[in-house]
């Protein structure tokens, strides 16, 4: 990505990896939320933490990848703490944790780190050897790189969203902390505002957790058609509803009360207001969604948080612990549910241009890019 809006193909050369690196060879790269928003120039990242950036072009964009490890500089383990092999299938953590600091050393989630390096964003052709990111043939994975073997019976198509479903931590979350404000978390409801691969992903993980109710939003019909299958129970179209309109669906569908959990991946800070209309009294909300900087909205601590004891999480990201644990949860439920059905539609290098304009429209729902097709 040369600039927003403006992809190009550049050649490098790909180096013998250091101690403790490797060569990827990328199978198939996400096009994620993020990666949209880079093309766009919206690339304000980890606003109000240490690792606050503004992404800086030329960059490599992609950091939801699946591949065959190619090249291994000395002994690299997996998350298992199984020694790799050249041939070995795997999918890589977004970002490379320093290690040293208070967050790494005290087992914070990775994206906690001070000093986080993040493939396809921070990490830009600007440091040899330039191959940071899956929108490219060979991938080089710097040493601390966590990384993951893929189950044997996962298709790429899957896998590739290994990230994505890491990212559902905070579904378990806001399942405790509804245990802990009384009554039963058993079926629970759900809203789910904005159902592409992030919210889809958040929807199934809490289905699987046990959820009755749920109810998604979304301004693309075609994303809430394909939840319909993965257990979307109302269909909340906002490309033809108002806000008004979809809190009163909610209320009816709940008799009066609010949803239990409402898990906000949209990306749209507008959205987190209407959650806050939308969640019940000692409901939670999981904020998943606006990574990137798009503006403040407005809210009122008393009525919309305090007097009616809401709990919000804010999620910055995936936590390394969660990517092995989401594919053997998608290998198990293979038969379940039709995961092949999230990676819609593959496009080649050359047309990577294409696919992110094509990523953000009606037809599509989880775009990826094969470096190898023609």
């Amino acid at each position: 990505m040369e600039s927003p809006g403006n992809i190009a193909i550049r050649k490098f050369e790909v180096p013998e990896p250091e101690l403790g690196a490797a060569i990827l060879k990328v199978h198939l790269s996400g096009i994620c939320g993020t990666d949209k928003h880079t093309y766009r120039g919206e690339s304000r990242q980890y606003v109000g933490t240490p690792h606050e950036k503004d992404l800086e072009y030329p960059l490599i964009c992609g950091h939801e990848n699946v591949g065959t490890i190619v090249a291994i500089g000395g002994e690299v383990y997996d998350s298992e703490g199984v020694l790799l092999k050249v041939g070995d299938r795997v999918v890589h953590g977004a970002n490379v944790a320093c290690g040293t600091c208070y967050y790494c050393i005290n087992s914070f989630p990775y994206y906690f780190c001070t000093a986080l390096e993040d493939y396809g964003n921070s990490l830009n052709i600007s440091r040899t050897p330039s191959l940071f990111g899956g929108w490219s043939e060979y991938m080089y994975l710097l040493p601390r790189t966590p990384l993951f073997r893929v189950p044997e019976n996962l298709p790429d198509e899957v896998a590739v969203i290994t990230e994505v479903m890491a990212v559902t931590h905070g579904v378990e979350s806001a399942i405790k902390i509804l245990g802990m404000n009384g009554g039963s978390s058993a079926g629970f409801t759900v809203g789910v505002l904005g159902v592409g691969p992030l919210g889809l992903c958040h929807l199934i993980k809490a289905k699987l957790l046990g959820a009755g109710l749920i109810a998604g939003s979304d301004v693309l019909p075609s994303r809430l058609k394909l939840a319909e299958e993965f257990g979307l129970t109302h269909s909340l179209d906002a490309s033809k509803t108002t806000p008004a309109e979809r809190l009163a669906k909610v209320l009816e569908i709940t008799h009066g009360r609010g949803l239990d959990i409402i898990l906000n991946c949209s990306g749209v800070p507008s959205t987190f207001t209407e959650a806050l209309r939308m969640i019940r009294v000692g409901g939670v909300i999981v904020e998943a969604g606006t990574f990137v900087d798009m503006g403040p909205v407005q809210i009122n601590p008393n009525s919309d948080i305090c007097t009616r004891s809401v709990s919000i999480i804010g999620i910055g990201g995936e936590k390394a612990t969660e990517y092995l644990p989401a594919m053997q949860l998608m290998a198990s439920n293979l038969d379940k549910y039709p995961f092949q059905k999230i990676t819609s539609h593959i496009f080649s290098l050359e047309k990577a241009q294409e696919a992110v304009i094509f990523a953000q429209s009606n037809e599509a729902m989880q775009v990826a890019i094969n470096p190898s097709q023609k």
